[in-house]
């Protein structure tokens, strides 16, 4: 289990912030200044500019949201909205750290003239929800870094902020992500991660059935927060085993965005899990070829989705060994360009190509992939157990040949 867990709920609950940086309207009680959130020409304007982020056009939305810093230099909409562009830049391969100055640096900016604007009004609810949205970013990023410490002060602060403007925009669909955000993650945490549960024993409980009902409220409903509803269903929908909603978001997403790696892999991968072979090694193909050819946010992860796929669609449909194969090395070896040998593709692979190595007699090398596997994951875990028995059976094998 990676550490990173420990600061879920955290991370989640601020992350509402992010996913609801929705466009509501309201007044100021001292120093009046235009509510931008709720002026409809940039309503606009930034949904344009979002969609492109959205689509990894990401110079696109850039220039639309530089035009509001500009036309709004002393307000945090355009540097939050340009902080935002560098995260979803990070998120196709959150390891890499190329972004993370540009990340940092307009979520800073942003929170200091969120920060200027509370200075005027103590109760501006818009500079609030900006101080919230700018530190749940920050908070996520130094989480997928390992810095707990700014983690869980970017996290408490997002918090702090967050409580600050509730009640702004009442029953508005935008802001309800929040509440099914939280309500979902703070059951799933405790029920997949049982050592994490005396740390969140001071936070409200939640019910993960409203959760669900919850954001499928705001993805119905909501105008800017529709798409960040959808992209957590699309992965909620997943955990809970309901993979045909899951199958016709993920094939959503990717319509509406195909140049979203992100969703790309996800439309490939419920294919595959729902058993639409065709589907899901067409669109496998069509990931694997954008890894090739360089394409913008299509990084080892998607490499990693698409040669799985595409290896275990030869070996188990057309029973083309050799194609296998080299799909399955392939998947080891993006699997390991993005640092991510504990993950369920690079297990399975490297279990996929000791089962050939049984059934080609060659047993030193099944017993070199079995190890891989102990090697790399859980201890309790089903794959873990199943390297182990074969491995000790193998041995027996070779040493009962050797007495003959």
């Amino acid at each position: 289990m990676r550490v990173k867990y420990s600061w879920l709920i955290l991370l989640l609950v601020s992350q509402a912030a992010v996913a609801q940086f929705s466009w509501f309207g309201g007044t100021t009680k001292k120093k009046q200044h235009e509510i931008l959130l709720a002026n409809r020409a940039i309503q606009i304007e930034a949904t344009e500019a979002i969609n492109n982020m959205y689509n990894f056009n990401y110079d696109a939305a850039e220039r639309d949201f530089k035009w509001l810093t500009v036309k709004y230099p002393e307000h945090p909409i355009g540097y939050f909205l340009i902080g935002l562009n560098e995260w979803w830049k990070i998120l196709p391969d959150s390891k890499n750290e190329k972004y993370d100055d540009a990340c940092f640096y307009y979520m800073d900016k942003a929170i200091d003239l969120a920060d200027d604007m509370l200075d005027d009004d103590s109760e501006d609810k818009e500079a609030a929800f900006f101080m919230s949205a700018a530190y749940a970013v920050k908070g996520r990023l130094h989480s997928e870094r390992e810095n707990w410490i700014k983690a869980a002060w970017a996290s408490k602060q997002a918090m702090k902020y967050l409580e600050k403007c509730r009640g702004f925009g009442d029953f508005s669909p935008e802001l309800a992500i929040g509440d099914g955000l939280y309500n979902y993650y703070s059951k799933w945490i405790p029920e997949n991660y049982p050592s994490l549960k005396p740390m969140l024993i001071f936070f409200r409980k939640g019910v993960k059935t409203d959760g669900i009902k919850q954001l499928e409220y705001v993805a119905q409903n909501a105008f800017y927060t529709r798409m960040e509803a959808k992209y957590f269903l699309m992965q909620i929908y997943s955990m809970e085993n309901q993979h045909l909603k899951a199958y016709y978001l993920a094939q959503q997403l990717h319509q509406m965005y195909p140049n979203n790696s992100f969703f790309h892999r996800y439309a490939a991968r419920t294919a595959f899990v729902m058993g639409k072979s065709a589907e899901a090694e067409q669109l496998a193909e069509e990931l694997l070829h954008n890894v090739n050819s360089g394409k913008t946010g299509y990084e080892a992860t998607a490499g990693r989705y698409a040669a799985y796929i595409l290896g275990y669609i030869n070996m188990n449909y057309k029973n083309d060994i050799p194609k296998a194969k080299e799909y399955y090395l392939k998947t080891i070896e993006y699997a390991e360009q993005a640092k991510a040998k504990e993950s369920g593709y690079f297990l399975a692979a490297n279990m996929a190509l000791a089962k050939v190595s049984v059934t080609e007699k060659d047993f030193q090398k099944a017993i070199q992939y079995y190890t891989i596997v102990m090697n790399n994951a859980e201890k309790k875990s089903d794959n873990y157990k199943e390297a182990k028995k074969q491995i000790d059976d193998l041995k027996k094998q070779m040493r009962a040949a050797k007495k003959k």
